[in-house]
C-alpha cells in the first residue's frame, strides 16, 4: 500500500471511525438459501403492486412480501438487468432480452424481443434497462436497443467504442463511451455531452441532477460537478475518503440522500450537500460488502442487490437500531439519560456515552457484572447491581455503598431526603446520607423475601414476588422493623407479574390485567383503563414502566403500548406500537424503555437497543393484500394452478384447493398476520395467523367465495381479496342422475307397492293354507292319538304276553326242576329198577316238545322276528341253538337254562361255547350282550 493510500485510510478512520457506534435503520437480510437461487444479484426493480423483482445469476426472482418465486432465464444464462414497466417485467441477459407478463394463473411467462432483431453482437450481454414514455432501452456493452412499445419497432445506438453505462435523469438518457466521454440521446440522435479529460479513462457509475447541473460519480475518483461546460471535483469533506473506495452502484433517494454501493466497503450514505450520514457494511448488518445494485422502492425503502444475497433497509422507519455485534454490551436491563449521558445497565456492567453522539459506549470501572436497575433521585444516579448499590459520580466513577449486597432497586422516601429504601435479594434495607455520602443504616426486620418490585407509600410498603404473591407491610416510624405483614389473598404465583406506583397509586399487573390498590377498601381491584395496555391472550409480562414524560408503558406479545394522560382532553390516550416481542428480542420480565429526547425513546434488547421516534409512527398507512395463486388437484395428486380471473368451476374430484396470498410490504419490525373465511363452508373468520397460505381438503360440492384480509401490526389491509369458485356435483348427483334417481324411485315405489300387495295376498293365502294345514294336523293329531291309544293297548298286550312268557318260562323251569328232583330221588331208591318206567315218564315230561312249542309261541308273541333275525344272520344254527338263543334273550343264567334243556349246567356252558364259535364272536364279546343287542 502506498503512503498516500495509508494517509487516506487514516483520515477515514479518524473522521468516521465512530460510525461503529451508530444507530441504523432496520436491515433485513435474504440469503441465497432463503430465495433459493444464486448468490449474485445484479439489478432490482419494483412493480406498481409493490412486488420486488431481482436479476439473479440464475434467473428472475419475484418477492411478494411473503414468498420468493424463481423463474429460470430462458437461455439458462446470467440475468444482468431487470426493469418493471406497468405489468411487464423487462429483463436482459446473455444474448437475450425481452419481457415477462403474468398469465391468468399469476405465473410469469416470458416473451423474447431480441429474437425480432436480425442479429445481435456475439457475446452481447444486457446490463441496463430504462424506460422513457413509450420507449424501453436495453443497454449492452456495445449497443443501446430502443424498443417502441406502440409499434414494436427497434432503433439501435451503436457507438464506436464500448458503452460503460446508461443513465436516466428526468427522462433524459445519457451513456458513457469509454475514452470518448458522456453522450446524450436527444431527438433520436446521440450528442457528446461531457468530454472532460477527468472522466475519459474513468468509469462513471451514475449521474444525478444537482443545483441546475449534474453530479457525476466515478468509480474511483469520487464526485465531479458539471454545469454549463464547467467540470470540476465536487468540493465536499468526504471527497478524499472516496478516493480510497471503489464504487460500483449509486442512487439518489427522494429525500436527496445519496447512496454509494461499493465493491468492498458496503453502503455509504451522504446528504445532498455531501456530508457523511452513515456507513453500513458486513460488520454492521449487511450480508456482503459488495453492493451491485441499489433502488428506492415506492415506500422509500432501500433494496440492495449484493454479491451474496439481498438486503432491505427501512430508511423511513420510526426505529433506529444499535446492534451490539461485538457482544461488548450484552443484554440491556435498564437505561437512563443523566447529565447529558446515556447510561445502559446490562448483564455485563454499566456503560455510558454522551447523548446524540456516535461515540462508543464505555464501561464504568468497577461496575462489571449484572446491573438490575438505574434511578435518578434528587440529582444523583443510583445503580442497582448484583454486588450492591452504586452511586455514579459526575466523573463517571462508581462508588459502592458498603454492606448492600444484591440490590434490585433504590427508591426515595417521601419527606425524608436523607433516607432511601433499598430492595435486595433478602428483603428491604434503609440507606442514609451522612456527611454527603450514602451508607447502609439498617435492614428492616421481619421481612426477608426478595424484593425486586416494591413501592413505599407513607409507612406502608407493597412487595410483589412472582412466585409468592403480593405482600402489604406496615413499618414503624423509624423504618427499622415491620409492624404487620399481610399477604393479598387474591394473588398467588404469577409469572412475570409486576408492581408500580403511578400518580400516587399502586398498581399490580399480571395475566388477568392491571389492578389498582384501593386504600379505603384495603384491596386491589381491576382497573379497566390500565388493563387496556395488553390482553390476556397476548400477555407476556406484567412489567410496567413510567417514563420521564409520565407515560405508562406496557409490553405484550405483539405490541408495545403506552397510556398518555397528558392529552388536551385529559382523557388517557392509548397508543399501540406494533413491535412483536419475538422480533425485538428483549428479555422477558425485564423489559425496559426510557425517554431520550424529542419523542425519542430507547428500548433495551438482548443484543443492543432500539430508538423509537414517536413522531414517525404513522396511523394512516394503507396496505393491500393479494391472492398470488390458487392451485387445485385431487387428493395425493399433483396440484395445478388455475386462473385468478373471474369465477372458476372445478370437477368434484379436484376438491383440494391451495391458496397463497401476501401483503407486499417489507417492514422488518411489523409482523404480518392473515385471516381468511370460506363463504359457503363456514361462517366465521379464522384466527389471525402469520401463515400466508391455506389448504382446504376434500371440500364438498357447492358455490364458494374465499376471502382473505391481513394486517401489519395493528393496521388492517384496506381491501379484502376474494376468489369465487364452484365445485361441481359428483356425476352421481348431476341433474340427469337426479332425474334418473327420481324416475327410479317412482318405479321402485310402484314395484314395492305391487310387491307388497302381492306379498299380503300371498300371506292371506298362506294363512288360509296354514289354517287348513292346522286343521288337518289337528285331525292327524287326533288320529295319532287314537293310534297311540291302540299302541298303548298293544303295548299292554305285549307286556301281558311278556308276563305270560315270563310266567310260563318260570313254570317250565320250576316244573322241570321239580321233575328232576323227583327223578333224582327215585334213582336213589330204584335199586331193583322197578321204578325205571316212572323215571322214563319223568324224562318224557321234561323233554316234552309241547312245552317248547308253548314257550316258542309265547316268546314269538313277546319278541317278534328275533329268531328269524338270528337265523338270517347265522344260518348254521340248529333248532337247539335257536332254543338256547331264546333263553339267553330272556337273560337267563346257565343254571336257569339247564333244567329247561334237561342238561347239566356244565353242558349249558359247552353249548354256549359252541354257539359263540358258530356265531364267530370275538373273544372279548359277551354272548349274552350280543344276543340282547340284536
Amino acid at each position: 500500500m502506498g503512503y498516500s493510500s495509508k494517509i487516506v485510510l487514516m483520515l477515514f478512520f479518524l473522521l468516521y471511525g465512530n460510525i461503529f457506534a451508530q444507530e441504523l435503520p432496520p436491515i433485513e437480510s435474504f440469503t441465497p438459501q432463503a430465495y433459493d437461487a444464486d448468490n449474485q444479484n445484479w439489478d432490482i426493480s419494483q412493480s406498481p403492486n409493490k412486488y420486488i423483482y431481482v436479476a439473479n445469476n440464475k434467473g428472475l426472482l419475484e418477492y411478494n412480501g411473503a414468498t420468493w418465486n424463481f423463474y429460470q432465464t430462458p437461455n439458462e444464462t446470467v440475468m444482468r438487468s431487470v426493469h418493471v414497466v406497468g405489468d411487464r417485467v423487462y429483463t436482459g441477459s446473455y444474448m437475450e432480452f425481452g419481457y415477462w407478463a403474468k398469465d391468468e394463473t399469476g405465473t410469469l411467462i416470458y416473451k423474447s424481443l431480441s429474437n425480432k432483431l436480425e442479429s445481435i453482437i456475439e457475446d452481447e450481454e444486457f446490463w441496463k434497462i430504462i424506460n422513457i414514455k413509450n420507449w424501453v432501452l436495453f443497454q449492452s456493452l456495445d449497443r443501446i436497443y430502443i424498443y417502441n412499445t406502440l409499434d414494436e419497432s427497434f432503433d439501435v445506438v451503436e457507438p464506436k467504442s464500448g458503452i460503460v453505462k446508461m443513465y436516466n435523469i428526468d427522462d433524459q438518457v445519457f451513456y458513457q463511451v469509454f475514452g470518448e466521454g458522456i453522450f446524450k440521446i436527444e431527438n433520436g440522435t446521440s450528442e457528446l455531452f461531457i468530454d472532460s479529460p477527468e472522466i475519459l479513462e474513468s468509469r462513471v457509475v451514475n449521474m444525478f441532477d444537482y443545483n441546475n447541473g449534474y453530479l457525476v460519480l466515478t468509480e474511483r475518483k469520487g464526485f465531479y460537478y458539471f454545469n454549463e461546460g464547467d467540470f470540476s471535483l465536487w468540493d465536499i469533506e468526504y471527497s478524499d475518503s472516496l478516493k480510497g473506495i471503489t464504487v460500483y452502484s449509486a442512487d439518489i433517494l427522494k429525500d436527496k440522500t445519496i447512496l454509494l454501493g461499493t465493491i468492498s466497503d458496503g453502503l455509504i450514505a451522504l446528504d445532498y450537500d455531501g456530508k457523511f450520514l452513515y456507513h453500513i457494511n458486513q460488520t454492521r448488518g449487511l450480508q456482503n460488502n459488495t453492493v451491485l445494485s441499489i433502488i428506492e422502492d415506492i415506500d422509500n425503502n432501500i433494496w440492495l442487490g449484493l454479491d451474496n444475497g439481498i438486503n432491505f433497509i427501512k430508511s423511513n422507519s420510526p426505529y433506529e437500531i444499535y446492534y451490539d455485534y461485538s457482544g461488548k454490551l450484552g443484554t440491556i436491563y435498564a437505561s437512563i439519560v443523566f447529565n447529558n449521558n446515556i447510561y445502559l445497565g446490562t448483564n455485563q456492567g454499566l456503560f455510558y456515552r454522551r447523548i446524540a453522539s456516535n461515540e462508543e459506549f464505555l464501561l464504568i470501572p468497577e461496575t462489571n457484572g449484572q446491573v438490575w436497575g438505574l434511578s435518578e433521585i434528587n440529582g444523583e444516579l443510583f445503580c442497582g447491581h448484583d454486588r450492591g448499590t452504586f452511586v455514579i459520580k459526575d466523573n463517571n466513577l462508581a462508588v459502592l455503598i458498603p454492606n448492600t449486597q444484591g440490590t434490585w432497586a433504590v427508591k426515595s422516601i417521601q419527606d425524608n431526603p436523607n433516607l432511601l429504601i433499598q430492595g435486595t435479594y433478602d428483603g428491604l434495607n434503609i440507606l442514609e446520607r451522612e456527611d454527603g455520602d450514602w451508607r447502609f443504616r439498617n435492614k428492616i426486620e421481619g421481612f426477608d423475601i426478595s424484593s425486586r418490585y416494591f413501592e413505599l407509600i407513607a409507612s406502608k410498603v407493597f412487595v410483589s414476588h412472582e412466585y409468592k404473591g403480593v405482600f402489604k407491610i406496615e413499618l414503624d416510624s423509624t423504618f427499622k422493623e415491620t409492624i404487620k405483614v399481610d399477604k393479598e389473598p387474591d394473588f398467588e404465583k404469577d409469572l412475570n407479574s409486576g408492581l408500580i406506583q403511578y400518580k400516587e397509586s399502586v398498581f399490580y399487573a399480571n395475566q388477568s390485567g392491571v389492578f389498582k390498590y384501593d386504600n379505603l377498601k384495603d384491596g386491589f381491584f381491576k382497573d379497566s383503563i390500565f388493563s387496556k395496555l395488553y390482553n390476556e391472550i397476548e400477555y407476556t409480562s406484567g412489567k410496567l414502566v413510567v417514563d420521564e414524560k409520565n407515560k405508562l408503558w406496557g409490553f405484550s406479545k405483539h405490541n408495545l403500548a403506552f397510556l398518555d394522560f397528558d392529552s388536551f382532553s385529559n382523557i388517557p390516550e392509548l397508543i399501540t406500537i406494533p413491535l412483536p416481542k419475538k422480533l425485538i428480542n428483549d428479555k422477558n420480565g425485564y423489559e425496559n424503555i426510557s425517554y431520550l429526547y424529542d419523542n425519542h425513546y430507547l428500548l433495551g434488547t438482548s443484543n443492543g437497543y432500539l430508538i423509537i421516534d414517536l413522531s414517525k409512527l404513522k396511523a394512516d398507512d394503507k396496505f393491500n393484500i393479494h391472492i398470488n395463486h390458487v392451485e387445485v388437484g385431487a387428493l395425493d395428486s399433483e396440484m395445478k394452478k388455475v386462473s385468478l380471473n373471474g369465477s372458476s368451476i372445478f370437477n368434484n374430484e379436484t376438491n383440494n384447493i391451495y391458496f397463497s396470498f401476501s401483503i407486499p410490504e417489507y417492514f422488518k419490525y411489523s409482523e404480518k398476520r392473515y385471516q381468511y373465511f370460506l363463504e359457503g363452508y363456514n361462517n366465521n373468520w379464522s384466527d389471525w395467523s402469520p401463515e400466508n397460505f391455506h389448504f382446504f381438503e376434500n371440500l364438498p360440492h357447492g358455490d364458494y367465495i374465499f376471502k382473505v384480509r391481513g394486517k401489519i401490526g395493528n393496521v388492517e389491509t384496506i381491501n379484502t381479496a376474494s376468489f369465487n369458485f364452484q365445485i361441481k356435483k359428483p356425476w352421481y348427483l348431476s341433474n340427469l342422475f337426479i332425474a334418473i334417481y327420481t324416475i327410479s324411485g317412482i318405479i321402485m315405489l310402484l314395484t314395492i307397492h305391487l310387491t307388497y300387495r302381492a306379498y299380503y295376498k300371498n300371506q292371506r293365502k298362506k294363512i288360509l293354507e296354514q289354517t287348513q294345514k292346522d286343521l288337518e294336523l289337528k285331525e292327524l293329531e287326533n288320529q295319532q292319538q287314537i293310534v297311540n291309544f291302540k299302541n298303548d293297548s298293544l303295548t299292554q298286550d305285549i307286556e301281558n304276553k311278556n308276563r305270560e312268557l315270563a310266567i310260563s318260562t318260570m313254570s317250565l323251569i320250576k316244573k322241570n326242576e321239580f321233575l328232576n328232583n323227583i327223578k333224582e330221588e327215585l334213582k336213589k331208591i330204584n335199586t331193583d329198577k322197578k321204578l325205571n318206567p316212572v323215571i322214563r315218564l319223568i324224562d318224557r315230561n321234561i323233554n316234552n316238545t309241547n312245552d317248547w312249542e308253548f314257550f316258542e309261541e309265547a316268546f314269538n308273541n313277546a319278541d317278534k322276528d328275533f329268531l328269524k333275525k338270528v337265523k338270517s344272520k347265522h344260518p348254521s344254527l340248529t333248532h337247539n341253538d335257536l332254543r338256547l338263543c331264546a333263553y339267553l334273550r330272556l337273560n337267563l343264567s346257565s343254571k336257569e337254562i339247564a333244567p329247561l334243556l334237561n342238561i347239566s349246567v356244565r353242558s349249558v356252558e359247552v353249548k354256549r361255547y359252541r354257539l359263540r364259535k358258530k356265531m364267530e364272536l370275538e373273544h372279548e364279546t359277551s354272548l349274552t350282550d350280543y344276543i340282547l343287542d340284536l
